[in-house]
Parts: structure tokens; sequence; C-alpha cells
């Protein structure tokens, strides 16, 4: 058996804790796994694992070994895709970082298109909705949602980010009626913690732009808590057409004030100004380019 193979196949092992999640992950028989393993201490003449009927930890010398090979198999991967570029083919880990709902809604469906144009690329994929370091934390692209900072990162511009305001039909049973922004300052207002609307909601009407204070009982740091609050009838919501379109059209949540218009954000992918554009990034750039391009998100 191949040498990188049965290393690989010990530091998966290690990382998921046990032969069986290792064997899963790998697409592999549990009991070919053991014989990597088996095979890898066997060319090294010593244990790397302590095993029992249940569970199995690192050795002494597995847990320095584990470090090496870690830095053994990233050094290999980086060989291969420097040979890949000299070939002009897309190759290696892409490392991307966006946030949890268009991760989840818009992006994560058009990244398997992606891969399938391009198997030799590996994704990486990081939700979260903090402003994540690029180059500290080791990432090729990020997603941003909202104005940008000077942060000396290249933007590209993608297509406007659309928000929604909507209710439940049993939200808006018993409550006063919603017909201008003003009026939201009776109700309950669903706030999500990472933007200004857990306290203001802004709108433009005929006589300009309307900032209103909102209250906000219940604040969530993510998108897919808040959705299930609102179909529950806990208040109104300011959130992305793409995690609401599909209760818009069953009717489950009902679209507010018609008339007025909830400005959309920008929507911007990053990547380092002294990164070498690889052609697994500039593979990615273009793809995304194309797939969200200057119109509104359309998941």
């Amino acid at each position: 058996m191949d040498h990188l193979t049965n290393m690989a196949t010990f530091v998966k092992v290690v990382e998921l804790g046990s032969f069986s999640a290792a064997a899963d992950s790998l697409k592999l028989s549990a009991q070919l796994v053991g014989k990597q393993v088996n095979a890898l201490e066997q060319r090294l003449g010593v244990r790397l694992l302590n095993r029992t009927t249940r569970k199995q930890s690192l050795t002494d010398f597995g847990r320095a070994f584990l470090e090496r090979a870690k830095i053994i198999l990233a050094e290999v991967e980086t060989a291969e895709s420097m040979a890949a570029e000299t070939r002009g083919i897309p190759g290696g880990r892409l490392r991307i970082n966006a946030p949890v709902t268009f991760g989840v809604r818009a992006l994560s469906p058009r990244l398997l298109a992606y891969m399938a144009k391009y198997p030799r690329v590996t994704v990486d994929l990081t939700l979260s909705n903090r402003v994540v370091d690029l180059v500290e934390e080791g990432y090729d692209v990020v997603f941003r949602i909202g104005e940008l900072s000077d942060s000396g990162l290249i933007a590209r511009p993608l297509g406007p980010y659309q928000l929604v305001l909507c209710a439940a039909p049993s939200y808006l049973a018993n409550r006063p009626s919603i017909s201008t922004p003003w009026d939201l300052q009776q109700h309950e207002c669903l706030g999500f913690a990472y933007s200004d609307g857990r306290t203001q909601w802004t709108f433009e009407g005929v006589d300009g732009r309307i900032d209103v204070q909102v209250a906000s009982r219940l604040i969530v740091n993510q998108s897919e808590p808040l959705l299930g609050a609102a179909l529950a009838g806990l208040g109104v919501m300011l959130q992305p057409l793409e995690l609401v379109r599909d209760s818009l059209r069953a009717g489950t949540l009902v679209g507010l004030l018609p008339d007025y218009k909830v400005p959309t954000q920008p929507l911007s992918m990053l990547y380092a100004p002294d990164r070498r554009i690889t052609p697994k990034l500039r593979s990615f750039v273009d793809y995304c380019v194309a797939a969200f391009g200057q119109e509104q998100i359309q998941p």
C-alpha cells in the first residue's frame, strides 16, 4: 500500500477519533482503514496508536509523528498544486469563509456545480457571521455583506443583497396594521445580532430615507432561528430574500410595506492582493462573478 495514503489515513483516524468514522469519511471499509494504519506502523517499526475494544489513543511517538505527518501531507498537497498551476489546471485546497445564511442558501448549492466543473479542487467552506481575518486565518476567499472597511484586500463586487420585511399571518391577525415604517415601533421586531438591524431598520419612500428605531425582544446571531420565530408568529422580520423566498411563496410569511423599499446591501468577494492568482483562485473568482454577477442574488 502507498506510504502517503497510509499516513493520510492515520491522520484522518486521529482527527475523527475512530476507525469507523475515518472509514465513512474516506469511503473505505473499517477493515481496510485498520490495515492501512497497521501497514504504516509495520513500516515505521513502532506503534502509533494504543487500541482497546472501545477507543484508541496516541502513543507518545504517535503524537510526535502526527504533527510531522500533517506537515508532510500539506507539503505534498502544495507541491501537487504547484504542478497543477504549471499546467494551468485548477487544483488543491480552496479555503472559503462566508456569512451563514448566504453560505447555506446561495453559495453552497453553487459550490456543487463548481466542484463538478473542477474536480481537482478541494473546498474547505467555513460559515460564520463574524468578520474573519483572511490572512491570519488562512482563507483564500471571504465573502462580506455590507459596506467594506479599508482592509487592503482586493474586493470584487457581486450582486446586491436584497432584504425583505415580512411576518406570519398568525402574527398580523391580532396586531395593529403596518402601513408605514413608523408603525413598526408598535410591533415585536426580530433582531439580527450581526447588523445594525438589532435596533434600527431603514427604508426608502417617496420622501427619501426613513430610519426607524425598533425594539427586539429576541436577538439571534443566525438567520435560521429568526425564520423559525417568524413562522411561529413571534414578530416581524427583516431578513435576506433567499432565506424567506419559499415561505413567501407558500404564504406562511407575508411581505409588508410594498410601497417602501428596503435598501439592498453590497455583497463582495475578497482575497489578498499579494496572493498569487493561482488557477484554483482564478477559476473560483470567475465562477462567482458569473454565478452572482451584478444582478440581485437569486438562489
